[in-house]
């Protein structure tokens, strides 16, 4: 499960099982947890966020997609 970012209490993260789906980023924080997209960036599930909150999360990966992907790529050689 290898964690591509920390921004304040959220955890950015993919799990190395997931080499068949499209690029996304899991984003945890505390026992809330959500799944975004990366291409277009979308969000593809959420558990326990409130929707203020996954509007900022949104925003965060859209301003951190190229890190976000650059590592996804590196890890599943794509």
């Amino acid at each position: 499960m290898p964690t591509v970012l920390r921004i304040g209490s959220y955890r950015f993260f993919f799990y190395s099982n997931e080499m068949g789906e499209p690029p996304h980023i899991h984003i945890q924080s505390e026992r809330k947890l959500a799944k975004f997209w990366l291409q277009p960036v979308q969000l593809a599930s959420s558990t326990r966020f409130p929707a203020h909150e996954l509007n900022a999360l949104r925003r965060l990966v859209e301003e951190n997609k190229a890190h976000l992907l650059e590592a996804w790529n590196g890890y599943f050689g794509a």
